[in-house]
């Protein structure tokens, strides 16, 4: 039954995932792309890449709970684990660059 679980979660992932945002970016009114890390919504990308496996109050599910994963590990540490993967989470689960370091800040601001 675990494995059945975990094979939902893992499908469910991979399909939110493909889901995933394009390479849009945002653009100002004079035609520039803006790069400001800012500009990106963590919390939607994190809603829309990572809440399948980690719930979308961060409690957790297939994946361990997020709420105080900050008083654990550091941002970059985050941004590595979201690179890489880690356990069973599968690396590249968020390829944006920009998206991956403000979901990882947002995460590290959660003690």
């Amino acid at each position: 039954m675990k494995k059945w679980m975990m094979a939902i979660g893992l499908g469910a992932m991979l399909t939110l995932g493909a889901c995933g945002g394009g390479d849009e970016g945002n653009t100002s009114s004079d035609g520039d792309s803006d790069s400001n890390t800012a500009s990106v919504d963590a919390e939607a990308v994190f809603a829309q890449n990572c809440a399948a496996c980690h719930g979308q109050n961060l409690e957790g599910m297939s994946g361990p709970a997020l709420t105080d994963v900050g008083s654990r590990l550091s941002a970059d540490d985050i941004e590595n684990i979201i690179r890489n993967g880690q356990g069973g989470m599968p690396a590249n689960v968020i390829q944006d660059d920009e998206e991956i370091t403000a979901v990882a800040a947002w995460l590290a601001e959660k003690k």
